[in-house]
């Protein structure tokens, strides 16, 4: 069996998804990749998450285990395949950013990132705030309990269930890495709030996710996480 690369907990994960152009994301996306639509529209999401007993081969790094990420992902299809690539992610740690960009030439940052959670007998309230720019950008949501699980027709499970990371390697090519967990439950959102400076945090193109409103919110419980290796994918994925 093989030995994943990373394993922790991701915990209380906000998914703010919004409908954009697709020429938006094709200069993006690498050979080989299609955009994974719904209803006829392609889609980003900001994601705010924790990890939580974070180890790198099985090995806990004092210092590294538990610490909150934001990023901005997109869904691409690869034949059958469903996955997701990121237009940029950020961590609090120098080392874990460089970690990832080494290994999987993902596109991190560090930064101050601070997150915190408040868990009511009947609701779950978090919250990210990210230093970037000269300015404080906030998210944060609020979830009721008991979490319930959503059907697998829903646009809440397409959003939050991936097994497939993409992106380039170093030298260009095509990098897949398996991501396993089991179906998340969901927080009913109760409401949110997004203090965010698009075009600074993640470029001037996305300034006009400010204007919209999202097509869809979740707040989903997370699990335990495997992470494993990177490699180039076969050339025989469904079509």
């Amino acid at each position: 069996m093989a030995l994943p690369f990373l394993s922790a907990r991701w915990s209380n994960l906000f998914l703010l998804t919004y409908a954009v152009p697709p020429e938006l994301l094709m200069p993006r996306l690498p050979p080989g990749l299609a955009l994974d639509t719904r209803d006829g529209q392609a889609f980003v999401s900001l994601v705010a998450f924790d990890f939580l007993d974070t180890r790198v081969l099985g090995i806990p790094w004092p210092g590294f285990r538990n610490f909150a990420e934001l990023n901005l992902r997109f869904y691409v299809r690869r034949g059958t395949e469903r996955g997701v690539m990121f237009v940029r992610e950020f961590v609090p740690q120098r080392l874990v950013s460089w970690v990832a960009r080494t290994l999987y030439n993902e596109p991190y940052r560090a930064a101050p990132l601070h997150s915190t959670t408040h868990a009511l007998p009947d609701r779950v309230m978090i919250e990210h705030r990210l230093r970037w720019a000269g300015k404080t950008h906030t998210i944060s949501a609020t979830g009721a309990r008991p979490p319930i699980l959503p059907p697998e027709t829903s646009a809440e499970h397409f959003f939050k269930e991936h097994q497939w990371g993409y992106g380039l390697t170093h030298r260009g090519k095509l990098l897949r890495y398996e991501v396993r967990h089991p179906f998340w439950q969901i927080y009913p959102l109760q409401s949110y709030r997004v203090e965010l400076d698009w075009a600074s945090v993640y470029g001037p193109e996305w300034a006009l996710l400010g204007k919209m409103q999202p097509y869809s919110t979740v707040l989903a419980v997370g699990s335990p996480v495997q992470v494993f290796f990177g490699r180039t994918p076969p050339n025989n994925a469904d079509q």
